[in-house]
């Protein structure tokens, strides 16, 4: 048997995996999981309190379908999982699964969120400030309630900056006869500012979006420490955008998860 016969074979299964973790069907039973713990968990930590314990991107999208006469507990999960099936179905991919391929895309998280947590420490030292730029803004709270809303702003938070506005993002620039290149460009970090920029949002008078954001970064561009946060939380936003384009939806759910619970409790409780 000649050396590239006998070689082939590990090739191939290495295709196959990558292959497979970037489909949609492996990411939702991959984030599946961690779906239940987080709707179920809202619940259980929350109590008659729920809606404050939801990460903030799920509370604005639920509030969206309310304006459009779309509300319930349960039709967000159920749009996000509609539309990785449909996803699939559209692409007509393979409906096999394997649990080998489940535990590398858990190792990937893990990986990649190791990774962002030594970008986050790098650049803490280099801003020579408190290391509170690479922890989530709400670790003062509660263990339970921490857990729970870091799993849900993995799932969230991709579900509205990655899985929704990358495409839409894209497609827009393409519409406006923007090249190829500049397109993705452009989607990367206009999806990554606005990413950061979400996570400083306050309350408006008139209630509109525009002059939330632009109250956000008016904050911001004030406060050194806020400015080293704003930058970090762009960067993790390209990171993740960069995740979610070449190892899938699934994986990237599953770094900023693992990034947001190791910092967010595990860190924290050490400082």
């Amino acid at each position: 048997m000649s050396t590239s016969t006998a070689t082939s074979p590990l090739p191939a299964v290495n295709d196959n995996y990558w292959r497979e973790t970037r489909q949609p069907l492996w990411s939702l039973v991959f984030l599946a999981p961690l779906l239940i713990v987080y709707e179920f968990g809202v619940f259980w930590v929350g109590g008659a309190r729920a809606d404050t314990v939801r990460n903030g991107a799920d509370a604005w999208m639920r509030e969206w379908l309310q304006q459009i006469g779309i509300s319930g507990l349960w039709y967000l999960p159920v749009l996000l999982t509609g539309i990785l099936l449909v996803w699939h179905w559209a692409t007509k991919q393979s409906w096999k699964f394997s649990w080998e391929t489940w535990g590398g895309m858990f190792a990937e998280s893990l990986l990649f969120a190791f990774v962002l947590i030594l970008i986050g420490q790098a650049m803490d030292g280099g801003w020579r400030s408190s290391p509170t730029i690479a922890i989530p803004l709400n670790w003062s709270q509660g263990l339970a309630v921490r857990f729970v809303t870091f799993v849900g702003a993995g799932i969230y938070e991709e579900f509205l900056f990655r899985l929704c506005l990358v495409p839409i993002g894209y497609a827009a620039l393409r519409g406006l006869l923007v090249p190829h290149r500049w397109a993705i460009g452009g989607t990367v970090i206009g999806t990554s500012l606005l990413f950061s920029l979400a996570h400083y949002l306050g309350p408006s008078p008139d209630g509109q979006s525009l002059s939330m954001l632009s109250d956000a970064a008016y904050r911001i561009q004030l406060s050194s420490e806020l400015w080293a946060g704003f930058v970090f939380r762009a960067i993790a936003g390209a990171y993740f955008t960069l995740l979610f384009c070449f190892r899938g939806f699934g994986v990237t759910v599953g770094c900023h998860a693992a990034y947001d619970v190791f910092v967010g409790i595990v860190l924290v409780s050490e400082l």
